[in-house]
C-alpha cells in the first residue's frame, strides 16, 4: 500500500512509520523538517510542509493521492479537508478530552468522571463549559464530514520516547539527582489512563489491516491495563535499580505530587476499550508494565533539558528543600496524632479473608 503519515516524527508516529516499512508498505511522512528521527527507516519519502497551513499542506501534495492517511500532527481538521476524495482510509487521531468531564471533574455530582468512559458518553457540547473540548468535537463532526467512513482514535496522555509531557520525568530526574523519596498525593492510589507509544502505534496500524471493523468508528485507545500513580513510580525505580520511599499525603497537602496527576484532583480517568480490543481486535504490544521501566530507562539516556520545555510543561519544580520541609511538617503532624482505644477494634469485615483478615476455621484444607 502507497501511505502517507502527517507527522510521523512524534512519540506515536516514528513506531507507526517503522511497522509500515516493516510490513513492506511504501511510506511517505509529511512534516516540517523540525525534528528528523534516527529511527526512521532510510526508504521513507519525506515531504516538508506545515499541516497547520492549508496553503503549505495543499502545494506539498499536489494531486497526488494515497491508500490510506494517518493524521497525527497539523490542524485536523482542514487536513481533513485537503484530503477529501485524495484516500482509500483516513485515519486520524485526536483527544480525549472530547468527554465531557474529562477536564472538568466538577461537571459530575459528587466530581469524578464514571469509571470506565465509554466511547457513547457524553461530549462537551458547550464552549463555555470548556472551550478545548469543544473545539475537539467541533474537529471530529469535520473529519466525518470530510471521510464518513474514517477511523478516529481518541488518545490520552502517551509515554514512551519523545513524549513532549513526559510524566516518567519527575520520578526519573529525582533519581538522577540522588533523592531517595517522593510525595504521592492519597497514597498514589489515582488510575489516570497512558497509552505506550508502540501500543497505540499498533492500534493504528489494526485499524488500517482491518477497514471492514474499524470504518467509521471513534475509537478509545490506551493500555489494556491502568496503572496507578504509584505502581508507576515504583516502576521507573525498578528500571533504574534504586529503592524509593514513596511519602503519602492527602491530596491538598502533597502539593510536589500534583504534577503526576495532571489534573486539579486526584479522582479516576479510565477509558472503556470494549471497541479497540472486541471489535478491532487489538492487543497491546508491550505490556504497559513494561513501557514504563523502557520509558524511564529511555529518559535516563536522553535526559530532557534541565528547566527546558519538558520542565515547563510538567511545572514540577524540583525543589528538594521545599519538599524535605514539606515531609518534615508532615511527619510531625503524624507523629502527635493519638489513635484512641476503640469499643471494637476496626477491622476489614468478616468477609475478608485475605492476609490479616479472619483466620481459618481449620488448618488444613479437607476434600
Amino acid at each position: 500500500m502507497d501511505i502517507l503519515v502527517i507527522g510521523g516524527t512524534g512519540p506515536s508516529g516514528v513506531p507507526l512509520v517503522r511497522t509500515l516499512v516493516g510490513r513492506g508498505h511504501s511510506v511517505t511522512i509529511l512534516h516540517r523538517g523540525t525534528h528528523e528521527r534516527p529511527e526512521t527507516p532510510d526508504e521513507v519519502v519525506h515531504l516538508h510542509a506545515d499541516p497547520f497551513d492549508e496553503e503549505s499542506l495543499r502545494a506539498a501534495v499536489g494531486g497526488r493521492s494515497w491508500d490510506a492517511v494517518f493524521a497525527m500532527y497539523g490542524r485536523l481538521r482542514r487536513v481533513a479537508e485537503v484530503f477529501r476524495g485524495r484516500c482509500g482510509h483516513f485515519v486520524s487521531v485526536g483527544g480525549v478530552p472530547a468527554y465531557r468531564g474529562w477536564t472538568d471533574a466538577w461537571q459530575f455530582e459528587p466530581a469524578g468522571l464514571p469509571v470506565p468512559v465509554a466511547e457513547g458518553a457524553e461530549l462537551v457540547r458547550d464552549d463555555a463549559i470548556d472551550s478545548k473540548g469543544y473545539r475537539i468535537v467541533r474537529t471530529e463532526e469535520a473529519v466525518f464530514a470530510a471521510h464518513p467512513e474514517a477511523t478516529h482514535f481518541r488518545y490520552p496522555y502517551l509515554y514512551g520516547p519523545y513524549q513532549p509531557v513526559p510524566r516518567e520525568w519527575s520520578v526519573v530526574r529525582r533519581i538522577l539527582d540522588g533523592r531517595r523519596r517522593i510525595i504521592v498525593a492519597d497514597d498514589g492510589l489515582t488510575l489516570h489512563h497512558h497509552g505506550y507509544t508502540e501500543n497505540v502505534a499498533a492500534a493504528l496500524v489494526t485499524a488500517m489491516d482491518h477497514p471492514e471493523r474499524s470504518k467509521g468508528l471513534i475509537v478509545n485507545v490506551a493500555d489494556a491495563e491502568v496503572l496507578t500513580v504509584r505502581q508507576m513510580v515504583e516502576l521507573c525505580a525498578s528500571a533504574l535499580d534504586v529503592e524509593m520511599e514513596i511519602v503519602s499525603m492527602p491530596y491538598d497537602l502533597a502539593v510536589p505530587a500534583w504534577p503526576l496527576l495532571a489534573q486539579p484532583l486526584p479522582t479516576h480517568r479510565v477509558l472503556d476499550l470494549s471497541l479497540l480490543h472486541e471489535r478491532l481486535g487489538h492487543r497491546d504490544v508491550v505490556p504497559a508494565r513494561e513501557g514504563v521501566r523502557r520509558t524511564a530507562a529511555w529518559l535516563r539516556d536522553n535526559r530532557p533539558e534541565r528547566d527546558g520545555m519538558e520542565e515547563k510543561v510538567l511545572t514540577d519544580p524540583f525543589d528538594y528543600a521545599a519538599e524535605d520541609a514539606l515531609i518534615a511538617s508532615w511527619s510531625a503532624a503524624r507523629a502527635s496524632v493519638v489513635v484512641p482505644e476503640f469499643t471494637v477494634m476496626p477491622r476489614w469485615g468478616l468477609a475478608y479473608s485475605g492476609p490479616h483478615g479472619r483466620p481459618r476455621t481449620r488448618k488444613e484444607f479437607e476434600e
